[in-house]
């Protein structure tokens, strides 16, 4: 999976560590062979998911839930790229 961060604002943000949760439950339209590779699978349910329900996506069921973890939970790449964050932040001001 790709990850992206989303584009920072830098109007006095503040940055934490979540953990963040989402259970789905859908019917979807969709070819038989792209259920055999789980990434290809997960980037093609996201990206149907923010497109919203159509004819091939139907949401039967979904929750989300997300809150703040100590910093020290997170991995040691994670924590250096939140160090660089508030870093920028700080520079900026």
């Amino acid at each position: 999976m790709n990850s992206k961060a989303l584009p920072r604002q830098i109007n006095n943000i503040e940055v934490g560590v979540y953990e963040c949760e989402i259970h789905l439950k859908f019917r979807l339209i969709e070819e038989k062979s792209l259920l055999g590779d789980r990434e290809q699978l997960l980037q093609v349910l996201l990206d149907a998911l923010t497109e919203g329900s159509d004819d091939f996506l139907e949401t039967l069921q979904a929750s989300v839930k997300a809150q703040e973890v100590s910093e020290f939970k997170a991995s040691p790449q994670m924590r250096r790229q939140l160090m660089r964050l508030r870093n920028a932040v700080d520079n900026t001001q």
